[in-house]
């Protein structure tokens, strides 16, 4: 039944054309000229697209140059198309309902082309806007920062301004603030100044009458002198990069700006990274509303072409829901790996980088997230386990990583029972400041967490360290645990910034305990049971013989929150 109401739609109409085309010679010529210009556009326009593809254009102006290229085949293939039209509407003397239904016939092309071209331009200008979003929270991060690393000379004070604050802030106090606006270098100390929250002081005013498009300018300079130095091969790689290269060896300057922004606005080296770099990394990411707009606004507009031929979008309906059931339960896990994917992405409940533990126990980090499976690589790459994407949603799973800000590193060690306990405090203190102070990552970025950053004692900008705090702790921490059977046991505790920090925390804590033991002659006892006759005496005079040094020590870095000395 539905069959034969979707063949009745236009039978007649269809036969007088194919009669038309049949019987008619320039109706037949003006047929074969369009699909051979269609050819030959499809032709040009490859090689127009290689063209413009291997332009410094197309680097510099991504956006404008991938408008350019959707909408170049369109515009001459409707331009072909509605000629074609034209001239058997106006040049054919032929029956008027045939020809009304092949200009019927033409115009469906062209609105199909039209509604394909618009399902292209349409991404291309929502991704133009979300860039130049992008680009002001660029702008803002560089003024956060005071001027970008790279840089052509001190920039942001060609921009702007620092206006002192006309109230000292405590931390200076009035007579050393009033001493400090009399001279340059007294502002410039100010200017960098952080309080004891590690905000500064001060504001700024405007000496430029538009700073972001000035901003704007110095960014495109520094990526022309990227673009020249991947050509010219004044590059890490030693070579010429070619443009027009397969898989792509440069960054067009969008990309260019994403790779800078995820590595905290680093300068970018040419030719630092592998051919194809960028179209691997971004292989995976999630599918965005951009990606699904192009189907979608095609599909609309070919149901909108069959509503307007007559075809009963309601009879259509019913005639595939049938099969798109059927398919829906042959592809059921398949699509919920794919939902579960795009929940994972939009919500960023789990990232490649992430820690995690399955409820299965396995511990490791998230390696690759696909729409149909996930890999976990062991912290120590001894397996990689390969889990449904699902899973991430529908199981319970432990991220060590997210939102986690805190986390302990914690080294145990056990001393002599000659030492005193609050000596060994003590000097564990001056080991868990040393090491806030002292580890820091291959970016000289600290470790360890803390309320202040050490950099803005040395008027620097914070490393982050002291960055998104919500809870309230003191830092090092120190225990005494236990008695063991042959050592006083005590624990050194500080927080890190993220899981994988406290490896590498707690190897270069466990150093300096050696360091500072073997300064001060605190005894780390042998796993042995030692019989004391006479040396016991003379161990304890050993031991005595530092005690003034270890006392200073305990002065200096106190014992932390162990009960203080009744003396």
């Amino acid at each position: 039944m539905v069959e034969e109401e979707l063949a009745q739609i236009s039978a007649g109409e269809f036969e007088n054309v194919w009669g038309l085309l049949l019987s008619s010679g320039p109706v037949q010529v003006a047929f074969t000229v369009m699909a051979a210009g269609i050819v030959g556009i499809v032709a040009a326009y490859r090689k127009f697209s290689f063209w413009v593809t291997s332009r410094p254009f197309y680097y510099r102006r991504p956006h404008v140059a991938r408008f350019l290229r959707r909408a170049a085949l369109p515009f001459f293939a409707i331009a072909l198309i509605t000629a074609i039209n034209v001239y058997i509407q106006t040049g054919l003397d032929v029956e008027a309902s045939a020809l009304e239904t092949l200009a019927k016939m033409l115009n469906t092309f062209n609105m199909l082309v039209i509604g394909y071209t618009m399902a292209h331009l349409i991404p291309i200008l929502l991704n133009k806007v979300e860039k130049r979003t992008l680009e002001e929270a660029d702008f803002d991060a560089w003024f956060e920062m005071r001027g970008f690393a790279d840089d052509d000379g001190d920039l942001f004070h060609t921009l702007y301004r620092w206006v002192p604050p006309t109230a000292a802030p405590s931390e200076l106090g009035e007579e050393r603030f009033a001493e400090l606006l009399k001279t340059d270098d007294g502002m410039a100390f100010m200017e960098g100044f952080r309080t004891a929250k590690g905000t500064p002081i001060g504001s700024y005013e405007k000496i430029h009458k538009d700073p972001f498009e000035a901003w704007k300018e110095s960014e495109r300079a520094k990526y022309k002198k990227y673009y020249d130095d991947c050509t010219t091969g004044n590059n890490q790689s030693g070579r010429k990069l070619r443009p027009d290269a397969r898989p792509a060896e440069i960054y067009t300057i969008d990309l260019w700006r994403e790779e800078k922004r995820v590595h905290g606005y680093e300068p970018m080296l040419p030719g630092f990274r592998p051919p194809g770099y960028a179209q691997k990394k971004r292989k995976d990411a999630p599918m965005s509303v951009r990606r699904v707009l192009p189907p979608a606004i095609f599909a609309a507009t070919a149901l909108g072409v069959a509503g307007w031929w007559g075809v009963d979008l309601f009879v259509l309906a019913t005639a595939t829901g049938g099969f798109s059931i059927g398919l829906g339960l042959a592809l059921q896990e398949t699509m919920q790996n794919y939902f579960a994917y795009i929940m994972i992405r939009k919500d960023k409940i789990v990232n490649e980088g992430d820690r995690i533990q399955l409820e299965s126990g396995y511990n490791g980090n998230v390696h690759k997230i696909t729409p149909r499976v996930t890999y976990i690589m062991d912290a120590l790459y001894e397996s990689v386990a390969v889990i449904p994407t699902r899973q991430l949603v529908n199981a319970q799973i432990i991220n060590y990583t997210k939102e986690n800000r805190v986390v302990p590193a914690i080294v145990k060690v056990g001393v002599s029972y000659l030492n005193s306990p609050r000596q060994v405090a003590s000097i564990l203190q001056k080991v868990g400041t040393r090491a806030m102070m002292e580890i820091k990552d291959s970016r000289s970025r600290h470790l360890i967490r803390q309320e202040r950053c050490p950099y803005l004692d040395e008027n620097k900008a914070s490393c982050g360290c002291d960055k998104d705090l919500h809870v309230d702790f003191s830092q090092p921490v120190v225990r005494f645990d236990n008695f063991g059977g042959s050592s006083l046991d005590f624990s050194l505790w500080v927080y890190v910034r993220d899981y994988g920090s406290q490896f590498k925390t707690e190897t270069d804590i466990r150093v300096m305990i050696y360091e500072e033991f073997e300064k001060y002659d605190i005894r780390i006892p042998w796993p042995i049971t030692t019989i004391y006759r006479s040396d016991e005496k003379q161990e304890r005079k050993e031991i005595s013989e530092r005690d003034a040094e270890r006392r200073k020590v305990q002065e200096e870095y106190g014992i932390g929150d162990i009960v203080p000395d009744e003396e």
